[in-house]
C-alpha cells in the first residue's frame, strides 16, 4: 500500500526529505472501528465524487478531495465532493520508474521533486512563494513488490484549515 506524507517542503527540507513524516497505508482494518464503511459515490460520466464516503487509497484520483485519517495504517480514506469542507485536494499523479524498490528515502525524494513543478501550475504560485503546502501518497516497499504500485499522488492543502472548493488557481 502507499505511504502518506504531509509536510511543508522548504528548500532545505526538499533537499533533506528524510525529515518528512511517513504514515504507512496498509490493508489493516483499523478504520473499521473509527470510520463508516459507506463507499463514496462517483458520477458515472465524470468520475467526480458526488457523495462523501470511503475510497480505497488506490482509487483516489487527481481532482479528488479527501480528509485526514487519524491512524498510522489505513487502506481507505474519506473522500468528499470538493464543494464540501476537506483537508486535501489531489492535483497531480505520476509513476516512479524501476523494477527494484529504490528505498524509502529515494521514493520520498522523487515524490518531492515530482510534486513541486505541478504545484506551481495548479496553484498559480511557485511552492517556495506559496502559503499552501503539498503532500503525497507514496508506494511502500510492500506495495511496490507485491502489487506493482509505482504511483505518487500529490495533494495540496492549507495547514490547520479545511478548504471548501478547489485550490486550483488560488495563487497563494
Amino acid at each position: 500500500m502507499p505511504t502518506i506524507t504531509r509536510r511543508r517542503l522548504t528548500p532545505l527540507a526538499a533537499a533533506a526529505s528524510l525529515t518528512i513524516s511517513l504514515f504507512a497505508l496498509t490493508g489493516c482494518s483499523v478504520l473499521d472501528a473509527v470510520m463508516p464503511k459507506d463507499q463514496a459515490v462517483r458520477d458515472d460520466e465524470t468520475s467526480e465524487v458526488t457523495e462523501a464516503g470511503q475510497a480505497d487509497v488506490f482509487t483516489i484520483a487527481v481532482g479528488d478531495c479527501f480528509n485526514d485519517v487519524d491512524a498510522e495504517e489505513i487502506s481507505e480514506v474519506p473522500v468528499v465532493p470538493c464543494d464540501q469542507p476537506h483537508d486535501y485536494e489531489a492535483y497531480s499523479a505520476f509513476d516512479l520508474a524501476g523494477d527494484e524498490f529504490p528505498g524509502d528515502d529515494a521514493v520520498t525524494q522523487q515524490a518531492g521533486d515530482g510534486c513541486t513543478p505541478p504545484f506551481a501550475e495548479f496553484n498559480g504560485v511557485g511552492y517556495d512563494d506559496s502559503t499552501l503546502y503539498l503532500g503525497y501518497l507514496l508506494p511502500t516497499k510492500d506495495s511496490w513488490t507485491e502489487q506493482g504500485d509505482r504511483e505518487v499522488l500529490c495533494y495540496i492543502y492549507e495547514e490547520n484549515v479545511q478548504t471548501t472548493g478547489t485550490l486550483k488557481g488560488a495563487a497563494r
